[in-house]
């Protein structure tokens, strides 16, 4: 592997926004619009008596959509998104929430058309996230005006969004926290090989980032070939490398999806053609090839992660009639090459499940405890839970509608179902690593 570039030879500052993007809207479970104001009335005589450290400790164990309601109570409390000591606390005792992001998903045909007829500037692409709590089941709206036309989201980690361009060539990365909005909105330097749409994978710690690029290199102005990978590293100890560590891919591969799940210290990625696990090892800088379990008979494999683990969730078709087909999740073992399989969805909810998608495939995106599975072309979507061992539909997001122009890359065009594509999302009110990239001269 390629040796890092030497140390950076600067501090680690907090970078913290001075304004704030708030989330559109909330809605339930049940549809109906949750009211801001409490039921219950705060005895002023005990709170305003309390020390401003204990009622802070108390704030930052706020989820944020309480968080960014509390703040209409008074200015201190209004003014703690501003304050680097409160951002620090907040960093250290705010409790991990294993959510969901959503965007309306199109395909690339459609993002292609758009690059070649984007003529008209004052016609301004809106772009909408979707973010679901799988705990309550509960949906809220993002806006994103501050990314500019011709990006799309292709990958999330550590509380932000990374968004890629659209256009065939050298790829820029826009990488941003949807809390606070604009103030975060972080370029990344471009790739150093002309790609279409490769396969994005994102590693973003407290003290680190790490991306990959790979595949789909163009060529020619008319034809790409999976053969390369890009990676890019900065860290707090000083250590970088900007696209520099290349590595080449494995002959005949054919990336099943355009994202990477990250797990253990690799990236794993879908080969068809016939079906493997392709994976990335960041200190090896090569790949490798796991089989994936009945592979003869697997459709729609995904992988995920999900507590540290690699699932596999594919729909099992055998021809053989003593073998029911199922839906059903793997996991990975530590030794790397072995897969266990840990759940099978109910049979009466696989029969729902296959009416509904009815052969058009399915798509998964998994979180801490929890694996949600969208229908392609469609919003529906099933939620499992590891812990409890519960299935359930996913509620209907209220903020999804055929004939809206607004889309989740952009404006689309109407017609057919909405899809929706998700990324595992953990909200964040800071994230200070992307001060790093801010300290570096990005090479543009």
């Amino acid at each position: 592997m390629e040796a890092f570039h030497s140390q950076i030879g600067i501090p680690f500052p907090y970078g913290f926004p001075t304004t704030v993007m708030n989330i559109c809207s909330r809605t339930s479970s049940s549809g109906n619009h949750i009211l801001s104001r409490s039921t219950c009335r705060m005895d002023s005589r005990i709170w305003s008596r309390l020390p401003h450290k204990l009622i802070d400790r108390i704030i930052a164990f706020l989820p944020p959509p309480a968080f960014f309601r509390s703040r209409s109570v008074c200015k201190r409390w209004y003014s703690l998104l501003f304050s680097s000591k409160f951002l620090e606390l907040y960093l250290q005792v705010s409790p991990h929430c294993h959510w969901f992001i959503f965007f309306k998903h199109k395909s690339l045909k459609t993002y292609i058309s758009q690059s070649s007829n984007r003529n008209d500037e004052s016609e301004r692409e809106t772009y909408e996230g979707y973010l679901l709590d799988p705990q309550t089941l509960t949906w809220y709206r993002f806006s994103f005006p501050f990314v500019p036309t011709g990006f799309y989201p292709a990958t999330s980690s550590g509380g932000l969004i990374g968004w890629v361009s659209h256009e065939a060539g050298s790829k820029n990365i826009l990488l941003c926290n949807p809390l606070v909005g604009s103030p975060s909105l972080v370029p990344i330097a471009p790739t150093l090989r002309p790609r279409l749409f490769p396969s994005i994978g994102s590693n973003i710690t407290s003290s680190s980032i790490d991306l990959v690029v790979a595949g789909d290199d163009l060529t020619s102005p008319y034809a790409v070939k999976n053969l390369t990978t890009e990676s890019f590293h900065v860290d707090t100890n000083g250590f970088y490398s900007i696209w520099g560590t290349t590595s080449a891919l494995p002959r005949l591969c054919s990336f099943e999806s355009g994202n990477m799940v990250f797990a253990g210290g690799r990236f794993y990625c879908m080969n068809s053609s016939p079906f493997s696990v392709l994976f990335y090892g960041i200190s090896s800088n090569t790949w490798s090839k796991i089989q994936p379990p009945m592979r003869r008979f697997l459709r729609s494999p995904s992988l995920v992660e999900s507590g540290g683990r690699l699932i596999m969730v594919a729909a099992v078709e055998k021809s053989k009639l003593n073998v029911p087909r199922s839906l059903r999740l793997w996991s990975l073992q530590d030794c790397g090459t072995m897969w266990v399989e840990i759940e099978r969805m109910p049979q009466q909810l696989y029969v729902q499940f296959t009416e509904m998608e009815n052969g058009k495939g399915f798509n998964c995106v998994g979180h801490g405890n929890f694996v949600v599975i969208t229908i392609k072309n469609s919003d529906k979507a099933v939620l499992y839970e590891f812990n409890s061992k519960k299935w359930a539909w996913v509620p209907h997001c209220p903020f999804v509608h055929k004939d809206s122009s607004v889309h989740g890359g952009g404006r689309g065009g109407g017609g057919g179902g909405v899809e929706l594509h998700g990324f595992a999302y953990e909200p964040r009110l800071a994230t200070p690593v992307t001060a790093l990239l801010d300290q570096l001269t990005l090479p543009f």
